[in-house]
């Protein structure tokens, strides 16, 4: 005769509960050698999004190298009676002094164009590469109005 069972079990449930359990290796582990599988599969991945992300970084701060070079050289060109191209050699003066976040910037150099009313300064470059063959322009320019006398209103 059957032993009663608790109230809602069924003969289901007690079946798949004196099942054998899965095989097992040796140490225990009923999946060895899965981690370094895993591994080998998900560290290309992961070094190719840690290596974008500095270049990305990199992208950003040599553009911002050149802009804030770009402003120098306007703060320098725009001044009143300002010998001509004081800005040049002001951004010249920052990208020395600024590390090789921006290179080839010397070539050709910074520029500045100045009209009687308004400077325009531009320097151009590329971006500090860390992964071999690839490469990013950079440009970037600043404007600002030439400080000049002119009649009271």
């Amino acid at each position: 005769m059957r032993a009663a069972l608790p109230t809602g079990w069924c003969w289901m449930a007690v079946a798949v509960r004196h099942r054998r359990p899965p095989a097992r290796f040796p140490d225990g582990s009923p999946d060895r050698g899965g981690n370094p599988v895993e591994l080998a599969v998900a560290l290309p991945a992961i070094l190719l999004m840690l290596f974008a992300s500095i270049q990305v970084a990199a992208v950003f701060v040599a553009r911002s190298t050149a802009l804030n070079a770009a402003q120098s050289a306007v703060n320098a060109q725009r001044l009143h009676e300002a010998p001509a191209g004081a800005g040049a050699e002001r951004a010249t003066k920052f990208l020395r002094q600024a590390g090789d976040w921006l290179v080839d910037w010397d070539k050709p150099g910074p520029s500045c164009v100045t009209t009687d009313t308004d400077v325009t300064c531009t320097v151009t470059g590329r971006s500090l590469s860390v992964v071999p063959g690839v490469e990013f322009a950079v440009r970037q320019s600043a404007h600002g109005t030439v400080e000049r006398w002119s009649p009271a209103p």
